[in-house]
């Protein structure tokens, strides 16, 4: 399945899948703007590496999203996430942007549920575990299931939300996934959540 066929996939399980908990509302969508890819003999309007370079100033939290094996795969699924963000409180609602060439979005997209894992600032290592594709990347891992979707709860992480897949959009070279909030909690970090900043890790120190 490719991830055009991946996103769809997650759409038609949202439009068949009973709504957990409370029904939602329903969300007007806003009209969808016009977008065009850049031709071929058609300049860039702004360099990629000094678009990376000046957007590395923004310092981001990083989190872990995973997801439960699903029919058919042997393994949770997860991958490094930096690109994730709260959206709206009432429905309660978060969101993520992945690669479209993203390798685990596609069984994401088949379990129809993840996790959002928010790394402490003592979890680096953990993060660079999960930014590594191909490889196995629960070997050694601690974790639990999250209580509605079954997803990998990471163990020490800030916090944790666990989600149903709400809506895919596009976003350019990413997908922006939404996720509606069944159930989240927050761990005990006492040096603080980890960041990104300018290509490295970093943390607020302790939080008093």
């Amino acid at each position: 399945m490719g991830h055009a066929g991946a996103a769809a996939a997650a759409v038609r399980y949202l439009r068949s899948a009973p709504a957990p908990g409370p029904a939602a509302r329903p969300v007007d969508a806003l009209p969808r703007p016009e977008l065009r890819c850049v031709r071929p003999d058609e300049r860039a309007p702004v360099d990629p590496a000094e678009f990376r370079r000046v957007l590395g100033n923004f310092a981001t939290g990083v989190t872990v999203v995973t997801a439960p094996a699903a029919e058919g795969e042997p393994a949770p699924a997860g991958f490094a996430c930096q690109s994730f963000s709260s959206l709206s409180l009432d429905p309660p609602l978060v969101c993520f942007m992945v690669g479209r060439t993203s390798a685990t979005w596609p069984r994401i997209a088949r379990a129809g549920v993840f996790c959002v894992n928010v790394l402490g600032a003592g979890q680096g290592a953990l993060c660079r575990a999960f930014a590594v594709s191909g490889a196995d990347k629960f070997a050694g891992v601690a974790h639990t299931p999250s209580p509605v979707s079954g997803a990998p709860r990471l163990t020490g992480a800030a916090a944790w939300i666990d989600c149903s897949i709400h809506a895919v959009h596009t976003g350019g070279d990413h997908l922006i996934v939404v996720g509606r909030v069944n159930a989240l909690g927050a761990g005990e970090s006492p040096d603080g959540p980890l960041l990104f900043h300018r290509g490295r890790f970093t943390g607020l120190g302790p939080v008093g």
